[in-house]
C-alpha cells in the first residue's frame, strides 16, 4: 500500500508542487514554455502534463525507497536532494537530447530547483497520506 501512496504522492507534487512553480516561473518570463501542457504526447496520445505526472508518480516510488526511512530534517532534505538530483540528471542527460532540446547551465539550474520543490511535495504528501516506511528486521 505504501508504494500506491509514493506513486500518488508523486504524481499529485508534479500537478500542485512541479507545474504551480513552474507557473511562476512562466509569469516571470524565466520559461518561454506554459505550465499545464495538454498536447497529446506519443504512443498513447494522453496530455503532456499527465505523462509528466505519471512518470513523476514512478519517481516518487524511486524516491521513497530511498528517503523513504530517513527521519527528520533528514528525512526533508532527503526529499528535497533526491528530487532535484535525480530526474534532473535523467531530464538533461538522456531526455532533453533525445526530444533535441538544448541543455545548458540555466535549464540544469531550474530543473534542480522545479525538481527539488517536487521532491519536497512528494515528502508533504506522503506525510498527509500517513505513510509509512516497511521495517525490516
Amino acid at each position: 500500500m505504501v508504494w500506491i501512496k509514493a506513486f500518488v504522492a508523486g504524481f499529485l507534487a508534479t500537478l500542485i508542487f512541479h507545474q504551480g512553480l513552474f507557473a511562476v516561473f512562466y509569469l516571470a518570463g524565466a520559461v518561454p514554455a506554459a505550465p499545464f501542457n495538454l498536447t497529446p504526447v506519443p504512443p498513447l496520445g494522453v496530455p503532456s502534463v499527465i505523462s509528466l505526472a505519471f512518470f513523476g508518480g514512478l519517481w516518487g516510488v524511486a524516491i521513497w525507497a530511498i528517503a523513504g526511512r530517513l527521519k527528520g530534517a533528514l528525512y526533508w532534505l532527503g526529499h528535497v536532494i533526491l528530487g532535484a538530483v535525480g530526474p534532473t540528471a535523467v531530464a538533461m542527460l538522456v531526455v532533453f537530447p533525445m526530444k533535441g532540446l538544448a541543455v545548458s547551465a540555466q535549464t540544469w539550474v531550474g530543473g534542480l530547483i522545479l525538481n527539488g520543490f517536487w521532491g519536497l511535495g512528494v515528502a508533504v504528501f506522503m506525510v498527509l497520506m500517513a505513510a509509512k516506511a516497511s521495517r525490516q528486521p
